[in-house]
């Protein structure tokens, strides 16, 4: 590549352009935002920002490449389905079933977000500094070399990791205060049914709770052994330097890891004759 290419390439990256989703308090439908980001790509912008977005569905829907979409305000649902590659970053609190079939790429929300986080994605990382609700990490997958990664700064409800075949769900158990103090969750780390149906995969709860009542059909407690932790360590790094959270306080806790008891939970409930 010569230095004029490079030089190309690097302008290409740095095109910026902002976009309002709510014009004259009046807004967008989510269809007019996104046919708005799609004419800003056609126009070679590579940094998109939106401001006011109120609640707009399918925010960055299909993207692909090496793109930077960040958002002021709160997405609604679907945050990034199908999304293969850019990063999409949330600067406050986001709507239910962001990462939905993610193939590749990063989301970033600094604050809380709901259900259903990261349906079927088999790869991508998407990091939550708040708290998530239920069914997260539902049927996340490991597809070929691609590896999801779920992290959770603050605590889960019901249902976390439900039917997972791979990838890696981390819940950290923090509470962040408007000042910008570090404290420990007054909250439990997960809720009920954690893990049920797991077949492949890992669940790591930074926790001294009892899990036990609380694992799902399939799961079993585990210890955390050297090479998950030299893996979730690579993940925790990243984590920390994007939140701006010291290290050590990661290993105040102790991990523990869920994973399957056999990669398959429900067989006993099938016919043999017909399996």
């Amino acid at each position: 590549m010569t230095e004029k290419s490079k030089g190309d390439e690097i302008m290409e990256k740095s095109k910026f352009i902002e976009i309002d989703a709510a014009p004259n308090n009046q807004p967008l439908g989510y269809k007019q935002l996104n046919e708005k980001i799609h004419q800003a790509l056609e126009l070679g912008y590579k940094n998109i920002l939106l401001n006011n977005v109120c609640g707009q569905r399918f925010i960055g829907a299909s993207l692909q490449g090496d793109l930077e979409l960040q958002i002021n305000g709160l997405p609604g649902n679907d945050l990034g389905i199908f999304m293969d590659g850019p990063k999409i970053i949330v600067n406050g609190n986001c709507e239910d079933q962001p990462g939905n079939t993610m193939n590749a790429g990063m989301m970033i929300v600094h604050g809380d977000a709901g259900d259903v986080i990261g349906l079927s994605a088999r790869g991508g990382k998407i990091y939550i500094k708040g708290d998530v609700g239920y069914r997260v990490g539902i049927h996340i997958k490991e597809f070929e070399r691609k590896f999801p990664v779920v992290i959770i700064g603050g605590t889960a409800k019901d249902f976390l990791g439900e039917y997972m075949a791979g990838g890696l769900v981390i819940a950290l158990g923090l509470h962040f205060t408007e000042d910008g103090t570090i404290e420990e969750s007054r909250y439990p780390i997960c809720g009920n049914e954690l893990a049920t149906g797991i077949h492949r995969g890992k669940i790591i709860l930074r926790t001294e709770e009892d899990l036990e009542s609380r694992l799902g059909v399939g799961a079993k407690e585990y210890k955390l052994e050297k090479t998950t932790e030299k893996v979730m360590k690579e993940f925790l790094d990243e984590y920390c330097e994007i939140f701006n959270i010291p290290q050590e306080i990661m290993y105040r806790k102790p991990f523990k890891v869920i994973k399957p008891i056999s990669k398959r939970p429900y067989g006993g409930n099938y016919c043999g004759q017909i399996v």
